[in-house]
């Protein structure tokens, strides 16, 4: 009879990691369920166009210190949960999350800065970060894909050492 195997029996190595993955699961988890509170953070600030307090004085070009921070905020939590999932993921393709990332961050930029033109411009900035990373992401799947469907890892390498004009990279992708 085949003796099962089960939590109790596994080595104080596997017990390590496995509590250290509980402990990063739970602050990653915490860091999610916080995002509410964050989020309405933005409703304890004052509704006027500058903010005195017996620190400092600011002002902005927002209607009030709300509005921006109503802005900011609807930036930034997406920013932030992005981020979270960015460096959180174990899949091949979490490289792709880099462009809403980028995007968000580009709208941060424009509401601390104040910018008139609000969500307009960040795609001008962000075409040439899609330009190098969609086709990467894309390289990497068609190469997985090719390793996945019968290629070794000897032609796999021989493939990546070849010299290639940038027209035939492109045609290998849709090979």
């Amino acid at each position: 009879m085949d003796k099962h195997h089960n939590k109790s029996t596994k080595p104080s190595s596997h017990y390590k990691t496995d509590r250290k993955a509980l402990v990063v699961g739970g602050i990653v988890v915490l860091l999610i369920a916080i995002t509410p509170f964050l989020f309405y953070s933005y409703k304890s600030l004052p509704t006027t166009e500058v903010w005195e307090t017996s620190l400092f004085t600011m002002k902005t070009s927002f209607p009030d210190w709300l509005s921006f921070a109503w802005y900011f905020n609807n930036k930034a939590i997406p920013l932030y949960l992005l981020l979270l999932w960015f460096f959180t993921c174990r899949h091949w393709w979490h490289w792709i999350i880099l462009v809403p990332i980028a995007m968000y961050a580009f709208q941060i930029w424009g509401v601390i800065n104040e910018s008139n033109n609000l969500d307009e411009l960040e795609l001008y900035y962000l075409v040439p970060l899609m330009l190098i990373i969609v086709p990467a992401v894309y390289l990497v799947r068609a190469k997985l894909f090719n390793k996945v469907t019968g290629n070794d890892l000897k032609s796999f390498e021989k493939d990546l050492m070849e010299k290639k004009s940038t027209l035939q990279q492109i045609k290998d992708l849709f090979r």
